[in-house]
């Protein structure tokens, strides 16, 4: 698994575009994302693979990455998860780098998230809450993308 992380690392974060940040803020960003969806699945101490396959599923639609490329990018989320000591290292990229409507976009995956197994824990309804707040979303927002979610409408 580490060769896998290492030559993600090697493909996608060392390689940059433009002004020299651009391919490692790309990357950064949805790794950030990848383990805020990470946080949720393990939120409720259960590791479901509906969830699991879900967040594979909207990691490749988040991103334009291929198949492999998300996989090794759930594998390094999920290594940054283990050794992270808040949610803040995830939440600040996205909170200064995104626009509103990315913020809410983010938000609603998290509630995808909670929803894949079929119920919403009070953990993981906890967690959405305070990433929705360090990420500044409204409390309106929150709660219609909580609503989208639950209404089956995303």
């Amino acid at each position: 698994m580490l060769d896998r992380i290492r030559r993600y690392f090697d493909r996608k974060i060392s390689i940059t575009a433009g002004d020299g940040r651009a391919g490692y803020h790309e990357h950064a960003l949805h790794l950030a994302t990848a383990c805020l969806m990470i946080e949720v699945l393990r939120s409720d101490f259960k590791d479901q693979d509906a969830e699991r396959q879900l967040i594979n599923e909207l990691m490749l639609q988040f991103t334009d990455l291929q198949p492999q490329e998300v996989a090794e990018l759930l594998d390094l989320a999920e290594v940054e998860v283990k050794n992270a000591s808040s949610l803040f290292q995830f939440t600040s990229l996205l909170d200064r780098e995104l626009e509103y409507q990315d913020k809410v976009r983010v938000v609603t995956m998290l509630w995808q998230v909670v929803y894949a197994d079929g119920h919403k824990d009070k953990y993981e309804e906890h967690l959405v809450r305070k990433v929705s707040d360090l990420l500044h979303v409204s409390h309106t927002d929150y709660i219609r993308c909580r609503h989208l979610v639950e209404d089956g409408k995303v």
